[in-house]
């Protein structure tokens, strides 16, 4: 059969992958195409765009990048017409893959929506396009079911894909890149982001000279991006080691998204930072009706870790909330206590093996 696969960013990446290598011990003649990245391409797909040419967040970074967008999305439309797959696999990246799914419905093409768009979050009406164009919702939070029923749209809970992937990785010891204890940096993944998140991280590095500051460098990314901003710091980079800087972290700086749940599934300590365009921010504060940005905090429906947002995102609380999570042992305790309830609240499913045997079941629908 014939898999037409896409994924916007790197944590698509990574749940692509490891769902075309599920989708390939079951349907040992798959062929894969796909828009992703590195992980994606090494486990057997043809990659056609790189995330890196794909992400843009914020409103107002959107419209500056608009017509590279269109342009994306016409040539993805082109690709998928001549190579005729037999489905369609959408992983999250909704902006682009909600539009590419009205069209290909049209087209009488398979869809199956892999990791839902946030629709819970802002724009709840967009739920009346996903049960117009996709054939099946494969959801990975426990209660993004629970939301779609009340929409009378019925999905499959398969499990989140990050449980396996920490499981296999803590078989491991890590591979040990320095000797003093590490706060590791994660400030994301596209160059955006990056260059406004870091600079305000390492305004913490001079407070903690008994640690050493690690940055967990994307793999898609330059290492120049990263020494720039750095300059004569006493700062380390680890490209493309992010677990391994995790299984061996006391605390962690930690952009929002994806590297949260990540970071609590190490069992980390850690603050959420996340800073944006001004006007974006302000913007997504009047659309957006969640309580937290942090997907623990979301899970677990409280604050377990904090969220230092815009304006608080700055060196004294840096300092504050590293002080509580590397020298206040009750809060320490009590971190822990909840990443072990956040683990079996995401359960022992096998999202990928599950979300691919539901893909290929909608195949001999």
């Amino acid at each position: 059969m014939r898999y037409y696969i896409i994924a916007g960013e790197a944590s698509g990446d990574l749940h692509g992958s490891n769902l075309i290598k599920a989708i390939r011990q079951k349907d040992a003649g798959a062929d894969v195409r796909c828009w992703g990245g590195d992980k994606m391409q090494a486990a057997g797909a043809t990659l056609v765009k790189h995330y890196r040419e794909l992400a843009f967040m914020g409103f107002v970074e959107v419209l500056l990048h608009l017509r590279t967008i269109l342009r994306n999305i016409d040539f993805c439309k082109k690709d998928i017409v001549a190579y005729k797959p037999d489905v369609l696999v959408l992983i999250d990246y909704p902006g682009f893959n909600m539009r590419i799914a009205e069209w290909a419905k049209k087209q009488g093409i398979k869809i199956v929506y892999y990791i839902s768009p946030q629709v819970w979050a802002w724009k709840e009406s967009r739920v009346h396009k996903l049960k117009r164009d996709v054939d099946k919702m494969l959801v990975i939070l426990p209660f993004e079911k629970d939301f779609y029923k009340k929409w009378d749209y019925e999905t499959d809970y398969v499990g989140h894909p990050l449980i396996q992937v920490v499981e296999e990785e803590l078989k491991t010891p890590a591979d040990k890149l320095c000797e003093k204890p590490v706060i590791a940096l994660l400030p994301g993944s596209r160059a955006q982001e990056i260059k406004v998140k870091l600079p305000i991280m390492l305004q913490a590095v001079k407070h903690y000279p008994d640690y050493q500051f690690i940055v967990a460098q994307a793999p898609s990314q330059p290492d120049v991006l990263y020494t720039n901003i750095i300059g004569n710091q006493n700062v380390l980079l680890a490209k493309g080691q992010t677990y391994n800087l995790l299984k061996q972290a006391s605390a962690a700086l930690v952009t929002s998204g994806t590297a949260t749940l990540e970071t609590a599934l190490f069992g980390v300590p850690e603050v959420v930072c996340y800073k944006g365009n001004p006007i974006s921010y302000q913007l997504a504060k009047r659309l957006i009706k969640v309580k937290y940005i942090s997907l623990v905090n979301l899970i677990m429906d409280k604050p377990v870790i904090t969220e230092l947002i815009q304006g608080d995102l700055n060196e004294a609380m840096l300092k504050q909330q590293l002080d509580k999570l590397l020298h206040n042992p009750a809060h320490i305790a009590q971190l822990k206590q909840d990443y072990a309830k956040l683990w079996h609240l995401l359960g022992d499913k096998n999202a990928s093996d599950n979300a691919a045997q539901a893909i290929i079941d909608v195949l001999h629908t």
